[in-house]
């Protein structure tokens, strides 16, 4: 079987924590190397965002490639302004696939510009869409705080679309097929709920001492963290309430923590430092948190299982979250998440097994679910114990397993 796996706007070897990389990034990276495992051929095929990397590279294994097309500047663009060139984007994949005498069965596109260029190649080669959103434009505009983040027109059109020309649709979970169903009026018959994984050979308890070594930090540290994309549906400012809340409480003078924020770029200055890193940053010196809230800027794939394993607790106070990459690994780590009730979010975490769910946009909550898990070292060893035993049924094999199924469907329909 041969893939064309389609990731327009981002690359999945990309670093993670930077503009539009975050989980579908390694979303698209592990299922390309678990289908490879099974002697599927998948080719990446990507918007080229630097003229200095190779076009082609074969970072993947197994053969599988990951494909930098040029389509428009060779930089990195605003969205709005890459769908002007999804054709182009298209016209190279087609150029691709003659030059290289290959045909591909089926099209897995990733978010709804993918699935736009996905209908070009379904045209000329007759062959099955399927399609992953990753993150709703309807699903973003309900939990907008302000015009600039609402998503505009052409994305819900283009969704609208996408869902249309779509033999078969990725649901990360319930939540998710519902909202398509309820939102977007979607056809219920082509949905399939497929989870994303976690890659347990990579993820896994890493005794803590061990871990602090492995980052630089004092092994006596009590880390909280965060690990993301820095923008405003990602909830920080919350989280940075609720730890202003704990200090106010007495909860530093029992037990000294802070917190560590993995993401985004805090070194940038002027014109180059995001509008929500200087937003973040003024909040923080308002609260007082000068030494408490770290901004430690992006890190490699590799090292987030020793910050996972160092940490007491990872947080995602997140507004809208299709489903929650990044709490699967801290689970598969051992380590308890505390986040908020919304999107997969909801599903995924165990409230009171895995760690907690608390409501959105609720700081006092969540510096109360905080302050159990500080305070009570048991409590916590044993939620990181059945985090990493919950986490291990969403292991890549088994997730790639159910997406062929869904494959093989519409293959044979």
């Amino acid at each position: 079987m041969n893939i064309a796996m389609l990731s327009y706007h981002t690359c999945p070897l990309a670093t993670l924590g930077g503009k539009d990389t975050g989980g579908m990034n390694v979303y698209v990276r592990e299922v390309t190397r678990f289908l490879g495992m099974r002697g599927v051929h998948v080719d990446v095929f990507t918007r080229s965002q630097d003229e200095h990397v190779p076009h082609v590279l074969h970072d993947l294994g197994f053969g599988n490639r990951v494909v930098h097309l040029p389509a428009g500047a060779e930089t990195w663009l605003p969205k709005r302004q890459l769908v002007d060139f999804i054709p182009q984007f298209a016209e190279g994949v087609l150029r691709f696939a003659r030059e290289k005498g290959i045909h591909y069965d089926l099209i897995h596109a990733n978010y709804w510009m993918s699935g736009i260029a996905a209908e070009t190649l379904k045209a000329e080669w007759n062959v099955p869409v399927v399609t992953m959103f990753h993150t709703l434009g309807l699903m973003k505009n309900r939990i907008a705080r302000s015009p600039e983040e609402m998503e505009g027109e052409y994305r819900i059109n283009g969704e609208r679309r996408v869902l249309q020309i779509s033999d078969r649709i990725i649901a990360a979970t319930l939540a998710e097929k519902a909202q398509l169903q309820f939102l977007y009026q979607a056809d219920e018959g082509k949905i399939r709920i497929v989870p994303p994984g976690v890659d347990t050979a990579r993820f896994y308890p890493i005794p803590r001492e061990e871990a602090c070594e492995a980052i630089g930090i004092p092994p006596e540290d009590r880390m909280l963290l965060f690990v993301g994309r820095i923008e405003p549906l990602k909830g920080l400012d919350t989280l940075m309430r609720a730890i202003a809340i704990l200090r106010e409480c007495g909860v530093q003078c029992h037990v000294p923590h802070y917190l560590a924020v993995v993401g985004g770029d805090p070194s940038a200055s002027g014109e180059k430092l995001s509008d929500e890193m200087a937003r973040l940053q003024a909040l923080r010196r308002e609260l007082h948190l000068e030494d408490l809230v770290l901004f430690l800027g992006k890190r490699a794939q590799d090292t987030l299982p020793y910050y996972y394993s160092a940490a007491e607790v990872l947080i995602m106070p997140s507004h809208y979250e299709s489903f929650g990459m990044v709490a699967l690994e801290a689970m598969a780590c051992g380590t308890p998440v505390v986040a908020s009730q919304v999107g997969g979010l909801a599903f995924l975490v165990q409230d009171g097994l895995t760690g907690y769910v608390v409501p959105d946009g609720d700081p006092q909550a969540l510096s109360e679910r905080l302050r159990l898990l500080l305070m009570d070292g048991e409590l916590r060893q044993r939620m990181g114990l059945q985090a990493a035993a919950y986490a291990r049924q969403y292991a890549w094999e088994n997730i790639v397993e159910r997406l062929l199924g869904v494959y093989s469907e519409v293959l044979t329909c």
